[in-house]
């Protein structure tokens, strides 16, 4: 029989959301409702959800499982979890469940009533803010929890800890079915089911993607805690399980599986001044570096002291070791910051007690003195490893070498792009260019065409008032795997950089020098346009990035065919869409009658007939061109024993 566990206390009075600081850790491992420290209470979440979760579309929508997770991974983190579980249910609820303490669950102190309940209900409660239970903290343990049951729809936790189950539910924040002791129980951890509130997410659909993406993030992040993914949506459930026991050397391995390496990873650690520096690293033949930066498993897009103290220390380094190796020969007396990060595959994660986030979303660490430790803990281990491994050393600084080398004829041909765009010079750049007469750029368009012969039939439909035409020959330079100076010296780059008006890279980038508000890709529906598109909005994402972040850069979507009958033309998309009218269209007219017993065959069905042919006959093809044959693989599908 359960055993109701009263509380008395209704939920406290909003007031503003203040920043609280992760901790150090218990040595004894005790964790009681005394150790739940009240900040404020929760009230004003489900009005101003944003201030909390960022936004309330799909980004926030995920952020709500991330905040759960985090508290199972601290868990981890101090030693008491090593298994994490996320299930997607069929109707879009989640549950994440962990092996470690489980949440308190005896009647808190202060707010008389149980720490579950005060965790949960409780804005900025939790065991994360008196320096008694955790070292770090990402998510902090009561706020996150506690915002994803005031923007649930419902939430129910199941507490498992010290030889007893125990039950808790909630509704939009709000407690409904007060603490319960269930049962005895050998297990423990902490499972947590909830659905998000429709009312509040524009969509409230989980995307098995982002959820698998940052599961495996925080996989890498933490070696040897087994993260599980379980998505029930789908008629035959589907999972992945995440665990690396090599940690962030495993990530850099995963971020270069494309490429071809230079080296084994290079990989750091240490702790200064309680601080914890950890940091993998390794180079490709590639020319984009790829460098991600953490605190306390926050992935700080923005980066912060941690990444300008890696930054530096890698550049310091290298030119040290260079210098006395008598590697940088003639004018050539040191390599830039960004010379030494071609290349390279990179990630740094610090565990840091008190982090300070610039911004409400946690994008960018500004603790100054994290940038002092990293710096002198990279120094440190890179010296060290670069003296002991000096064959890859010379790799290393000879790839900074040559990317600097590139830089500055890269400079070079900037300048000489720049010097000839003005637009009283246009002519070796821009001959093939049928500008418009509109010049408010707000109000013009640019379409990039495939070849002269595309250029000519589009000038001849465009509204030259505001449209303009350029026409590319061939296929464009891929400037994912060239260098910058083999970019530039490109004819049909050179002529997209000049004709765009906005200078090239990061720092000659001038966004209000763009000439055409709409940038339009305009290829061919074939293959080969497709191709071109791609190397298209390769080239801006790399070296115009600006232009699809402000919402520049749009596609034309061309259909594939043309087809005129009987005065009628229709347009169609791909390959399928015309076996699909052909065969309707071709069987219209057409009547077969039974001669056994007059009936007739419609039209309709011939078509659907031909259809299913066509189809059976596609499958065939393509089991050949995968060398199974079709009479096994139709055996066996009838016997339901695919391999």
């Amino acid at each position: 029989m359960s055993e109701e566990i009263k509380s008395s206390a209704e939920n406290a009075e909003t007031s503003a959301p203040a920043a609280a600081p992760a901790v150090e850790p218990v040595q004894d491992g005790g964790y009681t409702a005394s150790q739940i420290t009240v900040l404020e209470g929760l009230e004003a979440v489900r009005k101003r959800p944003s201030m909390y979760i960022g936004d309330t579309g799909e980004r926030g929508l995920h952020h709500l499982v991330y905040e759960v997770v985090d508290n199972s991974i601290d868990e981890a983190l101090a030693g008491y979890a090593d298994k994490i579980t996320v299930t997607i249910h069929p109707d879009n609820s989640i549950t994440v469940k962990d092996d470690g303490r489980g949440i308190p669950v005896d009647m808190h102190p202060e707010e008389h009533k149980p720490a579950v309940e005060v965790v949960l209900t409780v804005l900025h409660a939790g065991g994360k803010f008196d320096h008694s239970n955790y070292k770090v903290s990402g998510g902090l343990h009561g706020v996150g929890v506690s915002c994803v049951n005031a923007l649930s729809d419902w939430m129910e936790v199941e507490v498992c800890r010290d030889g007893f189950a125990y039950a808790i539910k909630f509704q939009r924040g709000n407690t409904v079915s007060p603490l319960v002791k269930l049962h005895p129980t050998t297990e423990r951890g902490t499972t947590v089911t909830f659905k998000p509130d429709g009312t509040i997410f524009s969509t409230t659909v989980y995307q098995w993607k982002i959820l698998a993406t940052r599961l495996r993030e925080l996989a890498f992040l933490n070696r040897g805690i087994h993260i599980t993914l379980i998505d029930e949506r789908e008629p035959e459930p589907k999972s992945e399980s995440f665990h690396y026991e090599g940690g962030l050397t495993e990530f850099v391995k995963f971020l270069n599986a494309h490429n071809v390496v230079l080296h084994e990873p290079i990989y750091m650690h240490r702790e200064k001044d309680g601080i914890d520096v950890e940091v993998a690293m390794q180079y490709n033949d590639g020319f984009s570096e790829t460098i991600f930066s953490y605190t306390n498993n926050i992935n700080t897009i923005e980066g912060g002291t941690h990444l300008t103290g890696f930054q530096a220390a890698l550049t310091y380094t290298i030119n040290a070791y260079a210098k006395s190796a008598n590697l940088l020969k003639g004018d050539k007396s040191s390599v830039s910051s960004n010379d030494t990060r071609e290349g390279l595959a990179a990630v740094i994660s610090v565990k840091v007690p008190e982090p300070q986030f610039e911004g409400q979303t946690k994008t960018k660490l500004g603790n100054g003195e994290v940038r002092g430790i990293v710096q002198s803990v990279v120094n440190d281990c890179l010296g060290t490893f670069l003296e002991e491994n000096p064959a890859v050393a010379l790799q290393i600084v000879n790839k900074s070498i040559v990317a600097a080398r590139a830089r500055e004829a890269a400079k070079k041909a900037r300048e000489l792009v720049q010097r000839k765009g003005a637009l009283d010079g246009l002519s070796p750049f821009l001959g093939k260019l049928a500008d418009c007469s509109e010049k408010d750029p707000s109000r013009s368009e640019l379409y990039i065409v495939e070849g002269d012969s595309a250029g000519g039939s589009a000038k001849q439909g465009r509204n030259s008032s505001f449209q303009a035409i350029i026409p590319i020959r061939g296929k464009l330079i891929n400037v994912e795997k060239a260098r910058i100076d083999k970019v530039l010296e490109n004819k049909e780059i050179q002529s997209l950089i000049t004709a765009i008006g906005c200078g090239f890279g990061n720092n000659d980038f001038d966004i209000t020098g763009l000439r055409y508000h709409r940038i339009v890709i305009m290829t061919d529906a074939d293959v080969d346009g497709s191709h071109i598109r791609t190397l298209l909005l390769t080239f801006f994402f790399r070296e115009l990035k600006p232009l699809i972040e402000t919402g520049h850069i749009f596609i034309a979507k061309p259909p594939l065919y043309k087809v005129t009958r009987k005065k009628n033309e229709s347009y169609i998309d791909t390959d399928e869409q015309l076996d699909r009218y052909l065969l309707r269209n071709g069987c219209e007219d057409i009547e077969v009658r039974n001669a056994a017993d007059g009936s007739l065959v419609t039209a309709e069905k011939i078509a659907e007939v031909a259809a299913f042919v066509t189809s059976a006959n596609q499958i065939v093809q393509g089991l050949h061109r995968h060398g199974i044959d079709p009479d096994q693989y139709f055996a066996l599908e009838k016997d339901g024993k695919f391999p």
